[in-house]
């Protein structure tokens, strides 16, 4: 590859991280206007919290699938660095996930309201995956040497 050109791989880690920041933003802006007319902690959010996040999972798979479309000898092609760097990028990102596993059980122990539960776990969730599609993206950018 020359210049700015990018792989199948490297094209799906901007996916999911502007994805991930899109569908966030979308859902808090939801919660936030509904927040206006009662307290935040009694926010109907299953519905938007559920729509916003099947909204970015059907959006990945249609933009990968015109990726797919567009770029055919390249989709589902994974060379060895391709898998190493989307194992460096997915360590990376669990990261969140455990400390929101952890921010969530000790929520749970202080009985918390489920509205703060439920939300720092989609945050922790959100952070995963830009952290490890910023990971992935750098790893595709600046070079990557496994250990």
């Amino acid at each position: 590859m020359t210049g700015m050109e990018m792989s199948f791989e490297e094209k799906t880690a901007w996916i999911m991280g502007v994805l991930a920041i899109g569908s966030y933003g979308g859902y808090v802006v939801i919660v936030l206007s509904l927040a206006g007319t009662m307290p935040v902690a009694e926010v109907p959010y299953v519905a938007p919290m559920l729509w916003t996040v099947g909204a970015s999972i059907a959006a990945s798979i249609a933009l990968q699938a015109l990726i797919g479309i567009f770029t055919p000898r390249e989709a589902g092609r994974k060379d060895q660095r391709d898998k190493e760097i989307y194992r460096f990028g997915e360590y990376i990102g669990q990261s969140f996930v455990v400390i929101g596993g952890v921010a969530a059980l000790l929520m749970a122990m202080a009985e918390l309201d489920y509205f703060w539960i439920a939300n720092v776990i989609y945050l922790t969730f959100v952070l995963s995956a830009i952290l490890g599609s910023v990971a992935k993206i750098v790893a595709y950018r600046r070079g990557f040497q496994p250990w």
